[in-house]
């Protein structure tokens, strides 16, 4: 492969943020190439992206062992954990929902490759792991979730200790209703995020807040620094992503408009900063006020739920992750209302006999024990 080139292995191509990721690709396809290619089950869609991108490798569960065996445009069907420590792979980026990223993760980082970490369950789950291993393995983790990698973008070239850290929340589709009108919330509705397009799962946790949870417990690990030094506040204009505080009581935040697409570039292409006409610029001037406000945890019992349980570790925060996918779902699917979702969620976590002396195999085990346990009780 050219030297030039960047090879990437994308997991959750089908995805939300793994079309955005080639959209990136398609602006810079002289600095990345795409290695492989691999999707749950929108096999249409797949066939369409590894015809334009050519991809060596590609995977897809839910194909037939018939096309399976057959190459696909040229590309070669393999498994993910092939896919994700080819020679050719220098950065895996892992696009899907859920705890399905955790092992090719694992994997990846201790075969050297570089994670581009799109994925907030894996590192929810499994925080210490990840990082012990990334630095036995000299790998790196790269956030891709906009606060996170806001954050990333603040500390860069600096060297002072870092004081606090502010993730911004826009507060979701409901910030401004009642409990009576929480009630009546369609998934329609919720799913309607004032600032922000994304794919369903993680535009419902925005609407509880589960997603901020997560991104305090990510930026925990991540950036090494204490529970206490993390604070979220709700910034309804979505500029904003991040603020970071350093010891001499200067802020730097990261400012630019609602698009996942800059995020995504800054992980594929770092450490360069390189110009894409299509992402939008900020405008001081246009954009006029930018308001903050603190989080009234009474509206959101996601929120104080993930922190509580976040904080717990061993295998609490798996535990989380897993009763939150199946009652987001239940919710999307009309099983339940929307307000339900943290019942469900804290009945199944104060079932749960955690486990702190962990394996990999604990976390994957505890989050399927709280899908299952989730289900029971919503059924």
């Amino acid at each position: 492969m050219d030297s030039r080139l960047i090879g990437i292995a994308l997991l959750g191509s089908t995805g939300s943020i793994g079309t955005q990721t080639l959209d990136i690709v398609r602006q810079f396809p002289d600095r990345i190439k795409v290695v492989g290619l691999s999707a749950n089950n929108s096999t249409k869609l797949l066939s369409s992206q590894i015809d334009e991108f050519k991809p060596k490798l590609f995977n897809c569960p839910s194909l037939s062992s018939e096309m399976k065996n057959d190459k696909l445009n040229g590309s070669k069907h393999c498994s993910y954990e092939d896919m994700v420590t080819d020679k050719d792979v220098d950065l895996v980026v892992t696009a899907t929902v859920g705890d399905i990223a955790l092992l090719p993760t694992v994997l990846a980082l201790k075969s050297g490759k570089n994670v581009a970490l799109a994925n907030k369950e894996s590192i929810v789950m499994a925080g210490q792991l990840l990082m012990d291993i990334a630095k036995k393995n000299n790998s790196k983790l790269l956030p891709v979730d906009s606060e996170p990698n806001a954050i990333w973008q603040c500390i860069r070239g600096e060297n002072q200790t870092l004081s606090k850290l502010f993730i911004t929340a826009s507060g979701g589709a409901m910030r401004n209703m009642t409990d009576q009108e929480k009630q009546k919330v369609t998934p329609a509705l919720a799913l309607k995020h004032p600032t922000w397009t994304m794919g369903p799962k993680i535009t419902i946790d925005s609407a509880t807040l589960m997603n901020k949870a997560f991104e305090v417990i990510e930026a925990k690990w991540l950036f090494d620094v204490e529970w206490d030094q993390i604070e979220v506040v709700i910034h309804p204009q979505s500029l904003i992503h991040a603020m970071v505080e350093f010891e001499d009581g200067s802020v730097k935040a990261q400012i630019s408009p609602p698009d996942m697409r800059l995020p995504i570039q800054y992980a594929l292409l770092y450490p360069e900063r390189m110009q894409n006409p299509q992402l939008g610029k900020f405008d001081p001037v246009k954009t006029g006020s930018l308001t903050f406000e603190s989080v009234d945890v009474n509206q959101y019992p996601c929120f104080s739920l993930g922190l509580d349980y976040g904080r717990k570790n061993g295998t609490w925060p798996a535990v989380l992750c897993g009763a939150d996918e199946v009652a987001v779902e239940s919710f999307l699917k009309g099983k339940i209302k929307f307000v339900d979702i943290p019942v469900v969620i804290k009945e199944t976590l104060v079932t749960h006999n955690p486990l702190f002396e962990t394996k990999l195999e604990d976390y994957l085990e505890a989050a399927e024990w709280a899908r299952n346990k989730a289900e029971e009780i919503i059924n």
